[in-house]
């Protein structure tokens, strides 16, 4: 397992896309909608940022672990304590998000 991104709720998505793009460097890797949410994926080498757009952002982030197996994460972790998911993106990839011991979110995600 390793990391794949980092996520953060913003208010305005091309505001946002613009200062990490321009100011720090990091390349648009994607740009999709799910659950209503408008998302960027920017990326840096093996660094990811996601953006989630949100009127009223709280900023919210989460931590996004690569997993080659989501199923045996589920399995592991157990399916009771799921805090959203499992979903299937448009793109084939599967996610699903657990709480951590402080309320904040970590997904897990097989591509």
């Amino acid at each position: 397992m390793r990391l794949h991104h980092y996520g953060l709720e913003v208010t305005n998505l091309e505001e946002s896309i613009n200062f990490y793009t321009d100011l720090l460097g990091l390349e648009l890797e994607s740009r999709h909608s799910f659950l209503g949410e408008e998302i960027a994926l920017l990326a840096s080498g093996h660094f990811r940022l996601e953006l989630v757009c949100h009127s009223q952002s709280t900023n919210t982030t989460h931590l996004c672990f690569e997993t080659s197996d989501l199923q045996q994460v589920i399995k592991t972790l157990g399916s009771n304590q799921i805090a959203e998911g499992p979903y299937k993106l448009d793109n084939g990839w599967q996610t699903v998000f657990y709480e951590g011991p402080d309320q904040e979110l970590i997904e897990f995600l097989q591509v």
